[in-house]
């Protein structure tokens, strides 16, 4: 089968075109979302902060993150995004640890001495009715939140571990390790920063 060469110029001429218009197209939206969006993901780290300290004022961003803490949240099988000072009073750090359905990332609060001060949960993707009864703190048996079981764990007893010392929404254990994996690796980095 033998093309001609008008039409093979013709078609690639056709889809370059479609390309450079579908890019403009693309950078404009992007130019047009992009301070909303990051103004939007702000205002959700500085609500999730205040759900996990008292006074977040108090808490500074650090900029380079100590290659220690990472490595320390790494071997627990999270991933420490961002870290804030509390000047002596202890760190918020943004975590991210696996879930059932992709990435769970949260905020973790821990005191100057070692211990959970609170967990909000920021992104996930967890199945709706499942594991979304876990990153929106409903209830365990006993009455409290799934996520404020953890205010006052350390790892002065050893790791949390869901059915050892940490207990999970029936039906959404994966999602319960996401969290305590999230929760053992700010706990490793903020050892690491001791």
């Amino acid at each position: 089968m033998k093309f001609d060469p008008k039409f093979i110029v013709k078609v690639a001429g056709t889809l370059t075109v479609i390309s450079l218009v579908t890019a403009a197209v693309l950078g404009g939206v992007n130019a047009i979302t992009k301070d909303p969006i990051a103004a939007i993901n702000a205002q959700k780290t500085q609500d999730a902060m205040a759900a996990v300290v008292s006074d977040p004022t108090v808490f500074q961003a650090v900029e380079a993150i100590p290659q220690e803490a990472v490595d320390a949240a790494a071997s627990y099988g999270g991933t420490l995004t961002e870290l804030y000072d509390g000047q002596g009073t202890g760190y918020v750090m943004k975590v991210v640890a696996s879930g059932s359905q992709g990435s769970i990332e949260m905020m973790v609060g821990v005191d100057a001495e070692g211990a959970v001060t609170g967990v909000s949960v920021v992104d996930h993707a967890e199945t709706s009715g499942i594991g979304t009864k876990v990153t929106g703190n409903e209830p365990l048996p006993s009455g409290t939140g799934v996520l404020d079981q953890f205010k006052g764990m350390s790892h002065a007893d050893g790791d949390l571990v869901v059915g050892k010392n940490v207990d999970a929404i029936s039906g959404a254990t994966v999602s319960s390790r996401g969290i305590t994996t999230g929760v053992n690796a700010a706990l490793a980095a903020a050892e690491a920063l001791a």
